[in-house]
């Protein structure tokens, strides 16, 4: 982390919780930072408006092999993330954007990423939270994250010191063994197999069992590998709503209107479950934080769409919050 604080002792970017008075300013990164975590060393990007003092938010990413600026092998393109990014350091607002324990920049020798659960993600993101407060002093971070990642976030922010407020972006309501099972189901595609074998799978992994796949459909032995399987049974432990109705903090909730993987009602479910909290519905915008149709086809589309910007608004829709409740 000590580039990120040589880079904030010259230009005073992280000095203070203050937003910028521009909204459009230059910006600084993405540089490479450390953070040391239970498991070993954590890699993440920064970005923030140069020369200002800015909030920070610590950027967690979504489900699978999603990288920093979300990019996805399995067909996430155009790094919708680092457009965010770049959008929140033009409205006055710094970012730490991470890559999870065990994958990319964040690989440890030796350890498989798949032998984690959200507990261990938690805990990466509350040394990531000590880390930053240490390096720039801010009283607080922000914590913002991503379909899986706003599971995340809930969990970190029930007993991490210093977290200014909660983020949810296309973050579920509902366990997330719901969300998956309503996404395999609403799919006119898939057969009868492949619903009543996920059917079978989500019930022995809620029930805390892992299930021989050998004989299921080939795309539903890669959803529920083996390896995996623990980590799904430890996500599939926690209602997402009532970790929103424990956490006492500032919790802004973001969701698109065609959005095909996460459902208004899930937002609606999470906002209602905080007292105080604040709802945004973002008209268009699809999962992967793009304007996109509700056609299917064309939805899916947009993720492997690399030049794809960003939704418009959504950036200012989070620094607007985070002025509101500095």
């Amino acid at each position: 982390m000590r580039v990120l604080l040589a880079l904030a002792a010259s230009t005073a970017v992280l000095a203070s919780t203050a937003l910028a008075a521009a909204p459009a300013v230059e910006i600084e990164g993405p540089t490479a930072i450390t953070a040391t975590g239970p498991a070993g060393e954590l890699k993440g990007f920064w970005r923030g408006p140069k020369g200002a003092q800015a909030p920070v938010v610590l950027f967690i990413p979504g489900s699978g092999p999603t990288d920093h600026d979300g990019n996805n092998p399995l067909g996430v393109k155009g790094s919708p993330y680092g457009k965010l990014m770049e959008a929140l350091a033009r409205e006055g607002i710094a970012t730490v954007a991470v890559d999870k324990r065990g994958m990319f920049a964040s690989a440890i020798p030796g350890f498989d990423a798949n032998k984690i659960t959200i507990a261990d993600y938690a805990a990466d993101m509350k040394a990531w939270i000590a880390e930053i407060r240490s390096e720039t002093h801010v009283p607080c971070v922000w914590i913002a994250g991503h379909s899986e990642g706003s599971l995340v976030a809930l969990v970190t922010a029930q007993d991490a010191e210093g977290v200014c407020g909660v983020i949810s972006i296309s973050g579920a309501g509902r366990r997330l063994s719901d969300v998956i099972r309503e996404q395999v189901h609403s799919n006119p595609a898939n057969p009868p197999e492949i619903l009543t074998q996920t059917d079978t799978a989500l019930a022995a992994l809620e029930a805390g069992r892992t299930v021989d796949v050998s004989a299921f459909h080939p795309a539903l032995q890669q959803l529920f590998y083996p390896g995996v399987q623990p980590f799904l049974i430890s996500m599939f432990s926690y209602d997402p709503a009532q970790l929103a109705g424990h956490y006492r903090g500032p919790l802004l909730v973001l969701q698109g209107t065609t959005d095909i993987q996460v459902q208004v009602a899930d937002a609606q479910r999470l906002a209602a479950a905080h007292p105080g909290a604040t709802l945004e519905l973002i008209d268009g915008m699809n999962h992967v934080l793009r304007a996109a149709p509700a056609d299917r086809g064309a939805n899916m589309a947009s993720y492997g769409d690399e030049n794809a910007p960003v939704m418009p608004g959504l950036a200012a829709n989070i620094a607007n919050f985070i002025k509101t409740h500095r």
